[in-house]
């Protein structure tokens, strides 16, 4: 009988050295596959790096509170109209869960690389711990590592890739991904109604998803200014929920122009809109181009929740709430969108650029 593969059988990721372990042993010079040319052009958008601009905030627990439910939903839509990024406060999630979880993320990332490297990424695959969507040899590498779980439906499990040191983390981790989809589940919930399409659209296309979790490690790097944490890029799923695990700041979105620094406050969530959603609205809500810079001092830690859509499902624009308006996206089976991820990032391209229609 074939293997299940999980989310992993649609592409993979080709192994390379382990960026903490590489950083450990620098003093100053990093190797060239790190060195970022577009960096240099960070000083020409400084300007919007300070110009005072921060992302919406919106109150989870007043979406559902019929006093401010109306005013609390129009604050999302606009946010998810005119940023694609948004903070959540009020969300609803025991503070224990989120720091049982935060102490085993930075339990396992203290743990020496050999055990560590016990749930490494097999090839092939995207679970587990390594890097994601290194596709060649001469491609530019990010500053970071990362771990990388299945956690819904539970068939697509595979457990031999979640950490058994410590020895919490697999429970620590359910706790908090079944809290994470009550969270998701309620904002798109919310988005459907703000659509137009009734409260339970997009909770419905969503309710049987894929949820994977992405444990971002970020060493220091002697030379920050150089590197990338993570590449710039677009969510390709339809929902993120990212927690900061320490209180390092690095996460910037593309706007107006420029790099605008996420100041995430303590307790929040930041959500943002991935191309799944922006397709499924026909360009209504957008997904917005982000990245994560380093330091040189400390590690930054964090944990992105990604919800997609499942195998069976179509990624294109509902009908609804196109009605007369022009398509501007094309429509794909779910698996057929999964694998042309892996081929756009093979010619660097992005998904959305693939989905649009000629204009």
């Amino acid at each position: 009988m074939e293997e299940n593969l999980g989310i992993g059988r649609y592409g993979g990721s080709l192994k390379v050295a382990n960026v903490q372990a590489l950083a450990e042993k620098l003093s100053s010079e990093i190797p060239d596959r790190y060195v970022r040319p577009e960096r240099k052009e960070d000083i020409f958008t400084a300007n919007d790096e300070i110009s005072g601009e921060s992302i919406p905030a919106i109150d989870f627990s007043k979406l559902f509170d019929s006093e401010y439910s109306e005013e609390e939903a129009a604050k999302l839509h606009s946010a998810c109209e005119g940023w694609g990024f948004f903070q959540l406060v009020n969300h609803g999630v025991p503070e224990d869960v989120i720091s049982k979880l935060r102490e085993d993320v930075e339990e396992f990332f203290k743990l020496p690389l050999e055990e560590r490297e016990k749930v490494a990424q097999l090839p092939g695959q995207i679970e587990g711990y390594g890097q994601v969507f290194v596709q060649s040899e001469e491609q530019k590498l990010d500053w970071g590592d990362v771990l990388a779980l299945a956690t819904l439906p539970p068939s697509i499990k595979q457990f031999r890739f979640w950490p058994t040191n410590p020895p919490s983390f697999r429970e620590n981790l359910e706790r908090y991904a079944d809290e994470v989809k009550r969270v998701a589940d309620g904002i798109l919930k919310m988005i459907s109604k703000n659509l137009g399409l009734g409260v339970d659209k997009l909770y419905d296309l969503f309710k049987g998803g894929i949820q994977i979790f992405r444990f971002n490690y970020y060493p220091p790097c002697p030379t920050p200014e150089k590197v990338l944490g993570l590449s710039s890029h677009s969510d390709a799923v339809g929902l993120t929920i990212l927690l900061q695990v320490n209180e390092l700041q690095g996460l910037q979105i593309r706007r107006n122009g420029g790099w605008l620094p996420v100041k995430v406050t303590p307790g929040t969530f930041i959500v943002n809109i991935g191309d799944i959603i922006e397709i499924l609205c026909n360009g209504k809500y957008k997904s917005i181009e982000h990245r994560a810079i380093v330091n040189n001092e400390k590690a930054r830690l964090s944990v992105a929740g990604f919800h997609e859509l499942n195998f069976g499902d179509v990624v294109g624009p509902i009908p609804e709430i196109v009605k007369g308006d022009k398509l501007h996206y094309k429509s794909l089976e779910f698996e057929e969108y999964i694998k042309q991820i892996f081929s756009c990032k093979l010619e660097s391209k992005s998904i959305l650029d693939l989905m649009k229609l000629d204009e």
